[in-house]
């Protein structure tokens, strides 16, 4: 999944019956779940969301996402 230039690496617990991702191209630690692929997406988008507003508040630049040939 990608959002605003932020890649999401997703697991299931099967356990819980719940998805959980965390953004992998940053190294501020970013994380979301859900319980639907819809939720899921939401929650991403929210935390995303989330992230650059509490970077905003607290006047620091958010982190950057790092290119895609770091994740290859």
């Amino acid at each position: 999944m990608n959002c605003k230039g932020y890649e999401a690496v997703v697991s299931f617990d099967d356990e819980a019956g719940i998805f959980y991702g965390e953004v992998a191209n940053v190294r501020d630690v970013i994380t979301f779940q859900g319980e639907s692929v819809a939720e899921l997406q939401q929650a991403f988008a929210d935390s995303v969301e989330d992230y650059l507003a509490f970077c905003a508040e607290r006047g620091e630049k958010p982190e950057k996402p790092f290119s895609d040939s770091f994740l290859s």
